[in-house]
């Protein structure tokens, strides 16, 4: 039987497609994104996030723990050996404040299909739907098209949120079902996209071709062009007027999203431990996306601020 890894469920969303959406975040991502402000999507296993600013040091966390991963320091502090740690998730089961989880759970297609028909009255009052995000959710391919299969036979609308960085195959295959790809843009210049995320666009873009080919054969299906606006990365009027050329080229364009930086995800990463290399960036005064919606719309595109 089929399963993956979902790392979160955010109901009533409405900034992942049209209406207000289920989103199923997907944990698995090739890209390591300066910005990224879901660091526990990365890994393609479930991890565990601590808030040590819930804790209270109650302890039950190591009377749960079955391998004696948690114990308690000189100083009383409890720390956590993950050499021990087999993410069995009980210390996350009775921690009263929720200080402990467990950032990924198996799912089945059924279980998403029953979990998004939970919301079908929103879905039809609003014209939403399903959006799978991640991580990456083409990195779980097999599970997504699954999914999109048995939601396109329940007639619920469904979108994938892709930074278009896959086998060709994976992302022609979702595009024979899915009804809306929101395709991550984040910079045209090949180097600085490497710098800033790890790997080329070139796949990207070949992707971004290649999946708009496939949609207009089809006839149904549209992709919305999501930017991510980083004053000093990628905010310069040449990328920009770059980024807004290519979405005009596209026959089944829906429209540009313009998604200022923000720096919500800080605290996820030092819950992590990871590093996280944003600390000296802000995001973009409102006259600088004003200026950067123009660039777009100067072209034709429907480009509006997201959320």
């Amino acid at each position: 039987m089929i399963r993956g890894i979902v790392f979160d469920i955010k109901r009533y969303s409405i900034h992942d497609g049209p209406g207000i959406r289920t989103t199923f975040f997907l944990k698995g991502c090739p890209l390591s994104c300066w910005w990224c402000h879901n660091p526990e999507g990365m890994s393609h296993r479930p991890i565990l996030i601590r808030h040590p600013n819930r804790c209270i040091g109650c302890g039950r966390c190591t009377v749960s723990c079955p391998t004696g991963a948690w114990d308690r320091t000189a100083d009383g502090q409890l720390r956590r050996d993950k050499g021990k740690c087999i993410l069995c998730g009980k210390c996350a089961e009775v921690c009263p404040p929720a200080a402990i989880e467990i950032a990924g759970r198996e799912m089945t297609p059924a279980e998403v299909v029953l979990e998004a028909k939970k919301d079908i009255p929103f879905y039809d009052e609003s014209g939403g739907g399903v959006t799978f995000s991640g991580g990456e959710p083409l990195f779980q391919s097999s599970f997504l098209v699954a999914c999109l299969l048995r939601l396109q036979e329940a007639e619920v609308h469904t979108a994938v949120d892709t930074s278009g960085y896959c086998e060709e195959s994976k992302i022609l295959e979702a595009a024979e079902i899915a009804d809306l790809f929101l395709f991550d843009i984040k910079h045209v210049d090949p180097k600085k996209h490497e710098y800033y995320t790890g790997v080329s666009n070139s796949i990207i873009l070949s992707n971004l071709e290649k999946l708009d080919e496939v949609l207009v054969r089809r006839g149904r299906g549209r992709i919305n062009i999501r930017m991510p606006l980083i004053p000093g990365i990628n905010d310069d009027p040449h990328n920009l007027e770059a980024v807004a050329e290519l979405s005009a080229s596209l026959k089944t364009l829906s429209g540009v999203n313009i998604l200022p930086y923000h720096s919500t995800g800080e605290g996820k990463y030092r819950n992590l431990g990871m590093e996280y290399k944003m600390g000296k960036y802000l995001p973009p005064r409102e006259d600088k996306i004003a200026e950067a919606l123009d660039i777009f719309r100067r072209q034709g595109i429907e480009a509006v601020k997201g959320g």
